[in-house]
């Protein structure tokens, strides 16, 4: 029989074949002209799991997308690793930026990624990452490697807010009973510094509307004499961060946890190269809170950010309009222990307050989630440190990341267990983003991690 190293060898090619028949399938959550798409891929990652040697391979329905369930339960008396991730990606536009098709894979070589990369929505954001999981198993089972018991619960709704995941976990909390949660939706440094993720910022999302006249008015006949509902909101929004970034709503800051200096600056110990930062982004210089590093900015501080403002005539030409409405949306990252629901209040109640009379203002909240924090001296921890050091040859550094995962902090609730983000990706990769791509030495190496993490904690487990 051979190792997993040989089996994963003779078999690379198939891997990345078969991930690239998952990432032709265009399942954008988001957008309703999709639904099909979504469910085919639901049924595309229950059938790869059948092929890994997975066991109970299940379609569960949920009041939205379905969650595929699969496990492989060697001996009752093993640990057993419940692994999450997501088949749903994020829609593709701006398409007039992407270099090839978002939904016909190819490989290129970059400058950080020598080898090649694999470009297409949803390479690195979950789809590469999750079938990482998938092809770990195919190795375990055909090797006879497998140490643990394994269960996958691989989700189609997580970037529009996995709303339905709490339904689906709160009714089925013995289906889902395990040791540890194994996610690799998150990144690491660089494929020379491998880190392990540690904290998660929370999220509170929003959409404003300011409306002013009934109609768009004739900007010469009303202009200056009637509110611009454009000129407002910029307005309002221009005042919710002062000069030193800080965020202006009262009772913001609160609940937010401060770093003690031996904390700061154990972070800062991380690999970081501002000037590359700069380089990679084409920027002249960084922004954001007074008194904080572009790090610290981005992981352990809170934010306010504009995603998304529209609004009067944006068709080609002229069109001299007072527009009757603007939108926005707007998202807050946050930090432990800000509270999602208590930050979409506050925002709210802030933003009605610095309308002015001559327009209507309305907030609606959308999806929320928790921050969450990750100890390091668990087993499931350092499982994923050891099995690290083993692929890569180095210690894994342990870094707070800027992104959000609300349902983390679900799986801590509502099923007692503790997640770990050992996630392959680079900042580098586009996620969200035109030509989203994904190494094939992220990939390969992730694949070859995950059963040194099995193999690891299942060692922790016993002792």
């Amino acid at each position: 029989m051979s190792s997993q190293k040989e089996y994963l060898e003779q078999n690379k090619e198939r891997f990345v074949e078969e991930l690239f028949e998952l990432l032709r399938i265009p399942s954008i959550s988001a957008d309703s002209a999709y639904k099909n798409d979504v469910l085919k891929t639901a049924d595309a990652v229950a059938e790869s799991l059948r092929k890994a040697g997975a066991e109970n391979v299940e379609i569960c329905e949920t009041p939205g997308y379905p969650i595929v369930y699969a496990d492989k339960i060697v001996d009752p008396s093993l640990p057993t690793v419940l692994v999450y991730g997501h088949y749903d990606v994020q829609p593709p536009d701006p398409l007039d930026l992407w270099t090839t098709e978002p939904f016909e894979p190819v490989i290129r070589k970059t400058e950080i990624h020598p080898d090649g990369a694999i470009f297409a929505r949803g390479a690195c954001d979950d789809k590469g990452q999750m079938f990482m999981h998938v092809k770990a198993l195919e190795v375990m089972n055909q090797t006879g490697t497998l140490a643990c018991n394994v269960k996958f619960m691989i989700e189609g709704e997580e970037e529009v807010g996995s709303e339905n995941l709490g339904w689906f976990v709160s009714r089925n909390q013995e289906k889902l009973a395990a040791d540890v949660i194994l996610i690799s939706d998150t990144g690491m440094i660089a494929n020379d510094s491998p880190s392990i993720t540690t904290g998660l910022r929370g999220l509170s999302y929003v959409e404003v509307k300011v409306t002013g006249p009934n109609r768009d008015l004739h900007s010469g006949l009303y202009g200056g004499a009637v509110a611009n509902p454009i000129n407002v909101l910029t307005n309002m929004i221009a005042s919710l961060q002062d000069d030193n970034k800080h965020i202006t709503i009262p009772g913001f800051y609160e609940d937010v946890q401060e770093l003690s200096d031996a904390e700061r600056e154990a972070m800062a110990k991380a690999p970081f190269n501002l000037d590359n930062y700069k380089k990679a982004l084409d920027l002249s210089d960084v922004d954001g809170e007074l008194g904080y590093s572009t790090m610290e900015r981005a992981s352990i501080r809170p934010t306010l950010d504009v995603n998304g403002i529209w609004g009067g005539y944006q068709g080609e030409g002229a069109k001299t309009v007072i527009p009757s409405w603007a939108k926005a949306k707007i998202s807050m990252r946050l930090v432990p222990h800000q509270e999602p629901g208590k930050i979409t209040e506050l925002f709210q109640k802030h933003f009605e307050a610095i309308a002015p009379k001559s327009v209507k203002v309305e907030v609606t909240p959308h999806h929320g989630g928790l921050p969450y924090v990750s100890p390091t001296d668990d087993p499931g921890y350092r499982a994923a440190s050891k099995a690290m050091e083993d692929s890569f040859g180095k210690t894994p550094v342990p870094v707070r990341s800027g992104g959000s995962i609300p349902i983390v902090a679900l799986f801590e609730k509502e099923l007692g267990l503790k997640s770990i983000l050992m996630g392959f990706g680079l900042d580098s990769d586009a996620i969200h983003s035109p030509n989203e791509h994904y190494g094939l030495f992220n990939y390969y190496k992730g694949i070859e991690t995950i059963p040194h993490f099995f193999k690891h904690f299942a060692a922790l487990k016993s002792e």
